[in-house]
């Protein structure tokens, strides 16, 4: 059940996947109480209050005020959480480009979350990253299919 640690192998599989759905970052100060309603895809509770990213119709639908429209890049390789670079790798080829990276790192994967209007370019890069990493060879065999 242990996760990669290797960046190499790491990089060269991460295999990145666009998610279509739009979220929003909210937060719900000193609350408490059940806020699955709101189908939250993931919360971190903060001392100034509770960070929940739940998908844009839903903030629409309860009147949530957020700073963006985000969707989120799955990297397919299963992470250890105790991997080195990974994070600074990816941020990196997005900030090189001016896309924010808002990483959330779970037990299997890394999600990378950047602004709606940017995804499909943020795509792009990371599919970029992920084939620069492999080895000459394969690059140059799976171009000639």
């Amino acid at each position: 059940m242990n996760g990669e640690k290797n960046l190499n192998t790491l990089l060269k599989n991460m295999t990145p996947v666009l998610n279509d759905e739009e979220y929003v970052f909210v937060t719900l100060e000193g609350f408490y109480g059940d806020y699955s309603h709101l189908k939250p895809l993931c919360s971190f509770n903060e001392k100034e209050g509770l960070t929940l990213i739940i998908p844009k119709l839903e903030a629409e639908l309860h009147g949530m005020a957020s700073d963006g429209v985000f969707k989120y890049i799955t990297l397919e390789v299963h992470s250890s959480l105790n991997a080195v670079g990974l994070t600074a790798a990816v941020s990196a080829r997005l900030a090189d480009n001016e896309i924010s990276a808002n990483v959330v790192a779970a037990f299997y994967h890394d999600h990378i979350f950047v602004q709606a209007e940017h995804a499909d370019r943020a795509f792009m890069l990371l599919k970029e990253l992920s084939v620069q990493s492999l080895p000459e060879n394969q690059c140059s065999a799976d171009n000639r299919s």
